[in-house]
């Protein structure tokens, strides 16, 4: 499976973002899957990458060409993909993932998945959107989506697809790997 890992490339300012992307990233690794990110080097991106890597697992970076003018990428990744921009870096990460992990992150993090649930809820993609929801982090975004339905600008069906998972466990299990 290519799971699409949305996240922060700066490491926040508490150490369970960053004990928990390496727990993400080992799982992913040595369960076969692929991971599919931003393709940086720093913060949690390069942390995540570097542990999927570790792991014997392949890493997909797709990177717009100013990052990699920049000096951002990651190297050693399986596979890097140069975008001309944000725009094409969001698409072919969309293009290339079965899955979509929201980790703690700022508002690029934002702005990516609500581009997966905007296409979920057009119909247009029919996957697991899972917001990483480590200490309460997407509590707020949860909230609104409920808040949403309420105020009857979206529905339970415009939302399916959408999860909120606490733990690996909870990913796990979403993602039908609980059994294994």
């Amino acid at each position: 499976m290519n799971i699409t890992v949305y996240l922060a490339s700066s490491t926040g300012n508490d150490p369970k973002f960053m004990a928990a992307v390496r727990e993400l990233g080992i799982w992913i690794g040595a369960n076969g899957n692929t991971l599919v990110y931003g393709g940086s080097k720093t913060g949690l991106m390069g942390a995540l990458a570097q542990s999927v890597l570790q792991a014997g697992g392949k890493v997909i970076g797709v990177e717009p060409q100013f990052f990699i003018d920049a000096a951002y990428q990651y190297e050693g990744l399986t596979q890097l993909i140069v975008a001309k921009d944000m725009a094409e870096r969001k698409t072919k990460m969309i293009e290339l993932g079965d899955a979509f992990i929201a980790f703690p992150g700022g508002v690029g993090t934002l702005e990516e998945v609500s581009e997966i649930m905007s296409k979920l809820s057009l119909g247009q993609l029919h996957v697991p959107c899972i917001y990483y929801n480590i200490d309460g982090y997407y509590d707020d975004v949860k909230h609104f989506l409920q808040q949403m339905i309420a105020k009857g600008f979206s529905s339970a069906e415009k939302q399916q697809g959408v999860y909120f998972a606490q733990n690996l466990e909870e990913i796990k299990g979403l993602l039908g790997f609980d059994k294994k």
